[in-house]
């Protein structure tokens, strides 16, 4: 404690009453944790029913305090009410410092409990506990930057370039345009910074999934505030109270994106503040929740930590309660059999109807890629244990799973021709009565002699054998598919690169949707026409993971030649958002320009062909225990006979 005296303490009024987080997970007001030093006072607004906003000190950089908020009736309570959820964080304050930690230690802040146990996500907590919470002084030390004579500048984002290619020199430049602040403080990225349009839609606000690429980019140029910034801000987002209302987001939901507002106090409209407005799809088109944004949240977290050193961050309690929630979402009980993660259709980087609705390889991929990553870092206790082994158990039944039922090579297709119908019993061959008609007679011709894919899709009587970019290419770098799926995915868009990279990689799926098939599936979606935006329209962002998974494969030869064929086009297309036709050879006809993920993906290739070995700030290897543990399944007897399930048998497959 040796850093200064303390300039604020929070605490949490004793006496609240605990807001319930799942069926056996208590929090109570005293278990928020939010990164900055506001004052949090109520504001009340006219558009808005649910509030909770910061005031900050004009002595006192940013100092907070949890005060009181409003409810739906637009009453006022103070430290007993069970929060709704922070739709709206505000401050007003001038100036701001990086966000200043709060973990477990004493490395950048420290939270004081009576007992550090008693922060029982398994138990109820003790509401007569005194939450204390004394900022210390930040003393923070001058960054080297990456670049060759960079330094970053204090509340910004800058650092100087080498100047050795002029492509790159632009997307950076077009990167930090794009830098989105809060309170003088770098916390994102807007989705696209187009000046030829006048029309934004919501490409202004910064999406979860978009940001990743520009994260990483930073990352790996030793920019490592804005992503911190970024991973405690949405975090602050995160939907924390279990609803049952219409149209509400659910427990431990991350939003889709935010946006920094700047309105007037209510009090003084001659003051302002500035105000983060999340959207958990509530404006969406189609008013789908993301799935995958708490899933990008964890691999960020991850990154970070790995790039920087910094594991402060991942040691926060409140980090660790926000890990916590998404997996519990993950991992909740459902009507559904399989180990896959149930989504409707949209919830992912393919937003709109597209027919991946279920268990959709993109989510799954994801899901099992954020699963190891937050065994990685999630903190040994006694309210983690259960949740620990849950998430084993699930990744070992996930990666069965997949690897078994969505596997598809000139082998198992030939397996799948000759399939029975109808079948019974548990040893069935046809465990999911796909009917051999279902093979497309695209897929005949397709299928190289050498390579293979995991299919986008498996539910009962039905296989979407479209090939699927993300969920192939994450499939890879998570270790989902193994060594030699792995190498057989990346030949097989070696095999078949004139239909998945052609003139601007890569494919977001192959083939397209078309004709009365179209029309269905979609709803005859005039931006999902077949080859453009989702429907097989072509993605440079998507160069980025394809990168990763070339460098996991020790294969950047494969990287490096589609990120010279998108070199030749992308600045002097002012770097699109995606590509339209068979081969990619226009600009979308709906596609935004300077369109950030698209520069950030590009940057983030550059730099990681440049230095392999950053890559692995991504990547994740399965441990022995787990590969033992599936090889175990594997050698399994399947022809079991029906009786009691055996207790000590945790995987269903």
């Amino acid at each position: 404690m040796s850093m200064g005296t303390s300039e604020a303490v929070l605490q949490v009024l004793s006496g609240a009453v605990p807001r319930r987080l799942s069926g056996d997970m208590y929090l109570s007001n005293s278990d928020l944790a939010f990164p900055f030093k506001f004052h949090i006072k109520p504001l009340k607004r006219k558009a808005l029913k649910h509030i909770q906003s910061f005031k900050s000190s004009s002595a006192i950089k940013c100092q907070c305090q949890i005060g009181s908020y409003w409810n739906k009736g637009g009453g006022r309570f103070y430290g007993k009410a069970v929060v709704d959820r922070l739709k709206l964080v505000s401050c007003n304050c001038q100036h701001s410092e990086s966000v200043n930690g709060i973990t477990a230690g004493e490395k950048n802040g420290a939270w004081y409990v009576d007992s550090a146990k008693k922060l029982n996500l398994n138990g109820a907590m003790d509401t007569q506990n005194i939450l204390e919470f004394e900022d210390l002084q930040k003393t923070k030390k001058e960054k080297e930057s990456l670049t060759s004579n960079g330094a970053t500048d204090t509340g910004t984002t800058k650092f100087h370039k080498a100047g050795v290619d002029p492509i790159e020199d632009e997307a950076w430049d077009l990167l930090l345009d794009s830098v989105v602040y809060y309170c003088g403080s770098p916390v994102g990225t807007i989705a696209a910074n187009d000046p030829t349009s006048s029309n934004v839609l919501n490409y202004d606000q910064v999406f979860i999934r978009d940001f990743i690429p520009s994260g990483i980019a930073f990352l790996l140029k030793g920019e490592y505030d804005v992503v911190r910034n970024f991973i405690l801000h949405t975090l602050q987002l995160q939907s924390w109270e279990k609803t049952m209302d219409c149209y509400s987001p659910g427990q431990g939901l991350m939003p889709a994106s935010f946006k920094v507002h700047t309105v007037p106090l209510d009090d003084n409209e001659s003051m302002t503040e500035e105000v983060l407005d999340p959207d958990f799809g509530e404006a969406a088109i189609g008013r789908v929740a993301p799935v995958d944004s708490g899933l990008w949240w964890i691999i960020l977290l991850r990154a970070y930590g790995k790039c920087s050193g910094d594991l402060s961050v991942q040691e926060r309690i409140d980090v660790q309660t926000g890990i916590k929630m998404i997996l519990r979402q993950c991992l909740a009980d459902g009507f559904d059999m399989f180990p896959t993660l149930l989504v409707t259709d949209g919830p992912c980087m393919i937003d709109r109807r597209m027919g991946i609705h279920g268990h959709p390889l993109e989510i799954e991929a994801l899901y099992y890629s954020a699963l190891l990553c937050a065994r990685e870092m999630l903190a040994p206790d006694d309210g983690s244990n259960d949740l620990i082994r849950a998430l084993n158990n699930r990744l070992v039944a996930l990666s069965f799973h997949i690897r078994e039922y969505y596997w598809l090579d000139l082998r198992k297709l030939n397996e799948i021709y000759r399939y029975k119908t109808e079948e019974y019993s548990y040893d069935a061959v046809n465990k999911f009565n796909i009917y051999p008609d279902q093979i497309p007679s695209w897929l005949v011709e397709w299928m190289p002699n050498k390579g293979g894919y995991l299919i986008g899709n498996l539910q009962p009587a039905h296989m979407d054998f479209r090939f699927f970019s993300l969920g192939n290419l994450w499939s890879v770098v998570s270790g989902l598919a193994t060594k030699d799926q792995s190498h057989a995915i990346l030949d097989l868009v070696e095999a078949k690169w004139a239909d998945l990279v052609a003139d601007m990689p890569l494919k977001i799926c192959y083939p397209a949707l078309e004709g009365q098939e179209w029309q269905i599936i979609t709803g005859s979606d005039p931006k999902n026409t077949p080859w453009s935006y989702h429907n097989a329209g072509s993605w440079p962002t998507l160069l980025w993971q394809f990168t990763v998974a070339c460098i996991k494969m020790n294969r950047p030869e494969m990287a490096a030649k589609a990120v010279a064929v998108a070199g030749k086009r992308l600045s002097r297309d002012k770097w699109p958002e995606y590509y339209d036709t068979k081969k990619g050879k226009f600009i979308g006809k709906q596609s935004r320009l300077f369109q950030t993920w698209s520069i950030a993906g590009y940057l983030v290739a550059k730099l990681l062909i440049a230095k392999p070995t950053a890559a692995n700030i991504l990547i994740t290897e399965e441990d022995s225990e787990l590969m033992n543990a599936f090889s175990c399944m594997i050698t399994t007897n399947p022809r079991r006979k029906r009786g009691r399930r055996n207790l000590k048998q945790p995987y269903l497959v």
